[in-house]
């Protein structure tokens, strides 16, 4: 759920990823995390990311026949908690980005383009189509402020089954994306994952529905999530970027945001398009990008980026604002790569 560099990679990262694909063992993309992840098997259980690093030609990225969003899709979201207008603007309009046709390049949309090459067992690409669909507020923590992978569902079907404006039931093409405030914990959140997706289950929800949820770390753990927006304190030396937006939590989130709804649109019910053997240990088309936002990034290296006439740091554009977005994995050209690449 949340990692890559160019076909030149260093040697050692080709060898790292085929010990890693061999030996189906989880390693940690490059963000700072604060210890390993552990416990592979209650992440396949309720949706864990798998953090994988590097690129090369020995990356076999496979088709396991599963479904995946060739319809229009629909992103339906839970605002989780208090949040700011401003806040929400933000992510709504990089969501209304994925789809736009106007913005200048490098676009959110031209990263998008990346997604659309996938296909399913008939050829059909993943849908060209993503767009904002109805919104619920939840700022009463209906659930709590302490959420557990299994209680995310339970804030889902409150969602969806509200006697007011529920959600609507799109299982073709609708997402469900959960956003949690800076104020709410989560299982697992800042020592072993920014946000993950998965699919509802019917015992709990009534229905199978792809979901992701992200969290704001800005209270708790920017320097993990909101890399490279913040640094964490037990990295001397490393000089945070200026977040294009102005809000390092939520311009975190972003990333976080395009990572699981790329892996949602490829692998929904975590059997369509993954690296490995083993479903247990799916690695994904955003996985192996981790951390990866431009041309030469790998490991604590970002890559090439830009810098704006106010100092921020953004890849690509989109339709008012900057954002910036790790890069996806292509099994066309078997490597890393978005719109701001500099051989395109």
């Amino acid at each position: 759920m949340l990692r890559g560099c160019t076909r030149r990679c260093p040697a050692f990262l080709a060898v790292t990823v085929v010990i890693i694909l061999l030996s189906l063992r989880e390693v940690i993309g490059w963000r700072p995390w604060p210890h390993n992840r552990t416990n592979a098997a209650h992440d396949l259980e309720f949706g864990g990311s798998k953090k994988y690093e590097g690129s090369s030609e020995f990356v076999h990225l496979k088709y396991h026949m599963g479904p995946v969003l060739t319809a229009d899709i629909t992103v339906h979201t839970i605002w989780y908690g208090v949040w700011e207008r401003n806040q929400k603007k933000i992510i709504r309009e990089f969501i209304n980005s994925i789809s736009a046709v106007n913005s200048k390049h490098p676009s959110v949309s031209g990263w998008w383009k990346t997604v659309q090459l996938y296909t399913d067992q008939t050829g059909a690409n993943i849908s060209r189509t993503v767009h904002l669909g109805a919104e619920k507020n939840d700022r009463f923590y209906s659930h709590g402020k302490s959420l557990t992978r299994l209680s995310m569902q339970s804030v889902i079907k409150s969602a969806v089954t509200a006697k007011t404006k529920p959600l609507p039931l799109n299982p073709q093409g609708g997402l469900y994306l959960l956003l949690t405030s800076s104020d709410v914990r989560v299982q697992d959140f800042c020592g072993q994952v920014c946000g993950f997706h998965y699919f509802t289950f019917p015992s709990i929800v009534g229905y199978t529905l792809p979901y992701a949820w992200v969290g704001n770390s800005a209270k708790m753990c920017p320097g993990v999530c909101a890399y490279p927006f913040a640094v964490p304190d037990y990295i001397p030396g490393l000089k945070p970027l200026k977040s294009p937006n102005g809000d390092i939590g939520v311009d975190g989130m972003v990333s976080v945001i395009a990572h699981e709804i790329a892996e949602l649109a490829t692998n929904p019910l975590v059997n369509a398009w993954y690296a490995g053997q083993d479903p247990s240990f799916p690695v994904e088309i955003a996985d192996l990008c981790e951390g990866i936002y431009g041309t030469g990034g790998g490991g604590s290296y970002t890559g090439q980026l830009f810098n704006g006439a106010d100092g921020a740091t953004f890849n690509m554009n989109g339709i008012r604002r900057r954002f910036l977005v790790q890069w996806v994995w292509s099994h066309v050209v078997n490597y890393c790569t978005g719109p701001n690449a500099l051989d395109q």
